[in-house]
């Protein structure tokens, strides 16, 4: 029987007395197409939002990095790279010394995003790691070349805080000294500014969540017909978590091949697919200094809807 992690999480997490899907499995090449999407949205604000941060504050972000020449640039979870193009042609027309090292599990996406670069900047510099953070943190930790860590996109608020912690003292130990890292944090604002964002008319984010179960199909030998399920997310804004599910619409089994095995649906069953949680200033400030970092600068969008927190180690 094949064990991938990908095998490991689904046997896990649909044995589960409440099932659960990790949303670090999305992005596979089709949902990373998918969420591409998204992020074109109208009504998913933190795309445009950060990239009003990057575009009109770029020069701001650079004055606050302090860096000797030369130095990298890495993109974690980089995607198609077009919220930092704005930060790196900046740079590019400022004449910095500079590496900019994207990071993503997608080899799709980071062809894409190279093709992308270098129509948009071709004298830029770009050494490309297709894989895991954590992986290609160690590799670049072993230079002394001083580096810019990008977590955009409020990627952070898809972990609970105990996975929070974990990830930043994670980040923290393959960061040296004075390193710096930019993180993106959505922020509480209205309710059912955040509600629209996640839960679409035109259904794009359920095709983002169906596009799990197409994947176990694919990889796996699944046997889910996905049309029995549907999409549901509910905001809470006492506690800034929006979760998402995939509920089953009958009751019904389902074979997955590579498992060997089938896994029961209750009539109206949730699967839990993720959680986006939203910040306040306060708790960006007390998850920076638990993890050993120190708060530089937090830059704005017009709305004060984002926030792109830049910390130092």
């Amino acid at each position: 029987m094949v064990t991938t992690a990908f095998h490991q999480a689904i046997e896990e997490g649909l044995s589960a007395s409440s099932k659960y899907i990790s949303s670090q499995f999305f992005y596979d090449d089709q949902g990373s197409r998918i969420f591409q999407d998204i992020m074109r949205m109208p009504e998913y604000y933190p795309t445009s939002c950060e990239f009003e941060i990057l575009s009109f504050q770029a020069l701001q972000i650079i004055n606050k990095l302090d860096f000797s020449e030369p130095f990298n640039i890495v993109e974690l979870g980089a995607g198609d790279g077009i919220k930092t193009l704005q930060l790196l042609r900046k740079l590019t027309e400022l004449g910095a010394y500079f590496h900019y090292v994207p990071i993503d599990i997608s080899a799709e996406a980071i062809q894409a995003l190279e093709e992308n670069m270098s129509r948009e900047l071709p004298s830029l510099s770009i050494k490309s790691l297709v894989g895991d953070y954590f992986t290609q943190m160690e590799v670049l930790a072993q230079s002394d070349i001083p580096c810019l860590f990008l977590f955009l996109g409020g990627n952070i608020g898809n972990y609970e805080a105990p996975q929070v912690d974990d990830l930043l003292s994670q980040f923290y130990e393959q960061m040296k000294p004075g390193d710096k890292l930019l993180t993106g944090f959505d922020l509480q604002k209205n309710p059912i500014t955040i509600r629209r964002a996640y839960d679409d008319s035109q259904g794009i984010t359920k095709a983002f969540n169906i596009n799990l179960l197409h994947r176990i199909n694919r990889e796996m030998g699944g046997m889910f017909l996905p049309d029995q399920f549907d999409f549901y997310c509910d905001y809470n804004p006492k506690n800034g978590e929006v979760r998402s599910y995939l509920v089953s619409l009958k009751s019904q089994d389902v074979y997955i091949e590579d498992l060997e095995r089938s896994f029961h649906f209750d009539q109206n069953e949730l699967i839990w697919t993720e959680l986006s949680r939203k910040y306040t200033f306060a708790e960006i400030e007390q998850v920076a200094r638990k993890n050993g970092f120190k708060v530089v600068n937090h830059f704005l969008d017009c709305k004060h809807y984002f926030t792109d927190s830049l910390w130092v180690k």
